[in-house]
């Protein structure tokens, strides 16, 4: 008896902790495989899909398919997207364009990213944009008939320590919230730079260093190149802190042979130095959100020093709780302005920011260039995976000697002695249907009402904007 029960000790010491580890294998959940469309396509792995029991979607055989026989790591995807979007704008920059202009912006993208094993791959994705009846003909961010939105090689490996890689080629940019490097795309023609990329991931932080050169959107077939009169370069660096919170910390350079204020025309050169913490929006609980980011902006244009800065936030709580689960926001912002009776160009570059910086006026309204604005915003989500959201902006001159310039950077309203600050305010608003995790519809409206500023230096008419979109990814 005595035996019987020391052998029966024994077992369950010896076995036991050995069923406890297997039952607790058992009931961790395994990950869930993320299916989301990337804003830059170069971002997706879908190599999970290499387990035939997680296809599901009619997309999913073109995602993984294998390039050698029993090698998993050798693959191909496919990916794509269409987009329609009918834009209506009436009295374009105030009235400089007193009437209404509509016009139809398509765009197809196709990209292809092959795996050949862990450490190369290569991505190639084609653009096309074709605009049609817009008033003066399209603008460069309208049509691009057929060209490479991408095309890079990328040699990686993953070490004890982390990992690193190299990308060289043409590639797209995208940092922090978009406020300084965007693939720009609300517009049509999405952004897109050459050169080189080197990224590395250790002790919870990622870095990459580049230097490039933004591409010039050229609307023929194949005949984008390297802006030469401009170079780009700078160190992005990324971690999460506690508190489910990031930090960013960056330096950015850019030289320009034609750099362009309002004070006039001269060679840039300009550092700029600045970091970003910022929290996700609540999705279970509710809590509050943040996007707080600071820069200063230092160099030369021509014979003068440049000195320059900006501070943005934003600050937001969502209910997730409640039906129609809402979130309240403010954006508060404030952007450096000229003083040309000096020898200190104090006009803020934004780079390359995303176009729908102050909402629906992606490419009519005010950029955030000398500016300073609040921006109060709700949004909320509605059955059917239907989203709305509404915002009113309140838009000032930060700087009364210097204009108001457009998102891409150049001047759209000179001072012309106004001393006037105020530029003007914009209620919009905007509706979504995710139809499904394919297919989107989406409406805007907005309008800018002008300010005392626009009225002074005319015209100073009201802009009115709307837009109907439709778009399909795989």
């Amino acid at each position: 008896m005595i035996k019987s029960l020391c052998a029966t000790a024994v077992i369950l010491l010896v076995v036991g902790p050995a069923l406890v580890a297997l039952r607790a294998q058992q009931i961790v959940p395994a990950p869930v495989p993320d299916r989301a469309y990337k804003l830059s396509r170069a971002d997706e792995d879908w190599s999970f899909l290499q387990d035939k029991s997680l296809r599901e979607d009619f997309w999913d055989p073109i995602k993984y398919i294998p390039l050698r026989e029993n090698v998993r790591d050798w693959y191909l995807t496919v990916g794509g997207e269409a987009r329609e979007v009918w834009e209506q704008i009436g009295n374009d920059n105030w009235g400089q364009s007193p009437f209404w202009n509509g016009y139809l912006n398509e765009r197809y993208m196709l990209s292809t990213d092959l795996h050949f094993g862990p450490h190369v791959r290569t991505f190639v994705e084609l653009k096309s944009g074709i605009n049609s009846w817009r008033a003066g003909g399209p603008r460069r961010i309208d049509e691009k008939k057929l060209d490479f939105q991408a095309g890079f090689l990328d040699v990686g490996s993953a070490t004890s320590w982390g990992s690193a890689h190299v990308r060289a080629g043409r590639q797209e940019l995208e940092y922090g919230s978009g406020r300084l490097v965007d693939v720009r795309e609300g517009p049509n023609v999405r952004l897109s730079f050459d050169g080189f990329l080197a990224g590395v991931q250790a002790r919870g932080w990622q870095v990459d260093g580049f230097a490039m050169r933004p591409d010039e959107d050229n609307p023929g077939f194949f005949d984008n190149a390297p802006d030469h009169t401009v170079g780009f370069w700078g160190a992005y660096a990324t971690r999460p802190i506690p508190g489910k919170t990031q930090l960013d910390l960056y330096y950015l350079g850019q030289d320009r042979k034609d750099g362009a204020f309002e004070r006039g025309t001269a060679h840039e050169v300009r550092q700029s130095i600045g970091g970003r913490m910022s929290r996700p929006v609540a999705s279970e609980r509710p809590g509050w959100d943040f996007d707080d980011e600071a820069l200063w902006q230092f160099g030369s244009f021509g014979a003068a020093d440049i000195r320059a800065w900006t501070v943005a936030t934003e600050t937001g709580y969502r209910i997730p709780t409640i039906p129609l689960k809402p979130r309240f926001s403010v954006k508060a912002d404030i952007s450096s302005g000229d003083h040309p009776a000096t020898n200190t160009l104090g006009t803020f570059n934004p780079l390359y920011p995303k176009g729908n910086y102050f909402g629906l006026l992606a490419t009519t309204g005010p950029g955030p260039i000398n500016f300073i604005d609040v921006h109060p915003h709700v949004e909320a989500s509605a059955p059917h995976n239907v989203s709305l959201s509404f915002d009113w902006i309140f838009q000032w001159r930060q700087s009364l000697d210097d204009g108001v310039y457009a998102v891409p950077g150049f001047l759209i309203r000179a001072a012309d002695g106004s001393r006037a600050r105020f530029v003007g305010n914009r209620p919009g608003t905007e509706i979504r249907w995710q139809a499904n995790r394919h297919l989107w519809f989406q409406g805007d409206y907005g309008i800018f009402y002008a300010g005392r500023f626009l009225k002074e230096t005319q015209p100073g008419r009201n802009l009115n904007y709307w837009a109907l979109w439709a778009g399909y990814k795989f």
